[in-house]
C-alpha cells in the first residue's frame, strides 16, 4: 500500500502536493481531486464502473483531514465533504506523466 509522508495544500498554485513513502511526489490540481471524489453521490453505487469525473466549478478546498491510518477527507467550499480518499485511491489518481504511463 502506498503511504503519504506529507500532504500539503499549495493554495497559491491551486494544488495538493503529496509526497509518498517511495519518494514520489504527486501534484494534484484541487479541481481534479474534487472531480474524482470517491463518494457514492459522485461515483454512484456500482464499483465496477470506471471512475467518473464530476465537474464542480469554483469549489475551493477548505480542509484536509485524516481518516484513520488509511485515508484523508477533503472539505470543499461547496459544502461537500463525504468522500473518503484512501491512500491507494489517491495514488491511483496521480496525474503526473510517470504515473499515467503505468
Amino acid at each position: 500500500m502506498a503511504f503519504p509522508v506529507e500532504i500539503n495544500h499549495v493554495k497559491a498554485q491551486g494544488i495538493v502536493r503529496i509526497t509518498w513513502d517511495d519518494g514520489h511526489v504527486g501534484e494534484y490540481p484541487k479541481m481534479y481531486i474534487r472531480g474524482y471524489c470517491p463518494c457514492a453521490l459522485c461515483q454512484g453505487h456500482d464499483s465496477a464502473v470506471e471512475k467518473r469525473f464530476v465537474e464542480v466549478p469554483d469549489a475551493g478546498l477548505v480542509a484536509i483531514e485524516p481518516v484513520g491510518n488509511y485515508a484523508v477527507s477533503f472539505r470543499w467550499s461547496d459544502g461537500h465533504a463525504t468522500g473518503i480518499y484512501t491512500f491507494d485511491y489517491l495514488r491511483s489518481l496521480c496525474p503526473c506523466g510517470e504515473c499515467e504511463k503505468s
